[in-house]
């Protein structure tokens, strides 16, 4: 069986968690994929009184996967996460962690089999306005919109190297990580969606900063060349929230490729399925 279910965005919340558990303990699909900006914001708590919050993957997630795989037995699914640009790097150790207990695949920046499917992930954005910048790059050039903030400013949990910082791009890291293979049966798991498409519309309408009307499409112009160029079988995002709520859109085609957002700004779970061999019939649910 190839059903599978795609989630993102669900900022630690128990609700929209339990809503996922529920559908997986019922339905049994054969892989789940989480799209990033899986906690709570650790980052904003900081900023806002100095306290962090109680540890979210070793308290509840890592605990509640072990709770369906124990209900569920070999019905327990092939399970695929990235962390998105809310998230702290320095969590990766916690998504390490449950990985090693066999409860998910931490895959950023890896690929892993999964029948005659390949499954890639990738949790850099482009720049945003938002100060955390454990999970942003530059995009294509050090070019930063205005209103956003470079990576080489703002915060990180997990420092890198100066040079890093002020060099890296996501289309070298696409290219890195996937250039060069056969992606005919390949899924992408980025949470950063593509440029000027139906999913990265933002709610920018009549608004000037520095005195520019910006560009209300924020997705990423390198995952958007990449997907042109390389044309994968299927790519799954999130990051705008209120994208599919203004374009009226959650999945889009370039050329033999499929794209997906689960991002919601509403308090349900969006929770999209689709078949690995027939994604163009997928459906999304608010939950």
């Amino acid at each position: 069986m190839s059903e599978a279910f795609f989630v993102t965005d669900l900022h630690g919340s128990v609700d929209r968690y339990s809503r996922l558990f529920r559908a997986i303990r019922k339905e049994r699909p054969r892989a789940v994929f989480l799209g990033g900006d899986l906690l709570p914001s650790c980052f904003r708590a900081l900023e806002n009184d100095g306290s962090m919050p109680d540890d979210f993957i070793q308290g509840f997630l890592g605990p509640a996967l072990s709770e369906i795989k124990s209900a569920v037995e070999d019905d327990y699914p092939n399970i695929f996460a990235i962390l998105g640009n809310d998230d702290l790097r320095a969590e990766e150790a916690g998504m390490h962690a449950i990985e090693e207990r066999g409860l998910l695949s931490y895959i950023h920046g890896r690929k892993i089999p999964m029948d005659r499917w390949m499954i890639y992930g990738y949790s850099y954005v482009n720049p945003t306005p938002f100060h955390l910048k454990d999970w942003e790059r530059y995009d294509v050039s050090r070019y930063v919109d205005p209103g956003c903030v470079s990576p080489e400013e703002g915060h990180r949990s997990v420092q890198v190297p100066p040079d890093e910082q002020r060099f890296a791009t996501m289309k070298e890291d696409l290219d890195r990580l996937a250039g060069g293979d056969d992606l005919t049966n390949a899924v992408l798991l980025l949470h950063a969606p593509p440029h000027q498409t139906d999913l990265d519309r933002a709610a920018l309408d009549g608004k000037l900063i520095e005195g520019v009307q910006p560009d209300p499409h924020v997705g990423s112009i390198a995952v958007r060349r990449f997907i042109e160029e390389h044309q994968p079988l299927l790519t799954l995002h999130g990051h705008v929230h209120e994208s599919a709520r203004l374009t009226g859109s959650w999945k889009q085609k370039i050329g033999r490729t499929w794209m997906f957002s689960a991002a919601h700004d509403g308090p349900e779970l969006a929770l999209v399925r689709f078949r690995l061999d027939d994604p163009g019939k997928a459906s999304r649910e608010l939950m």
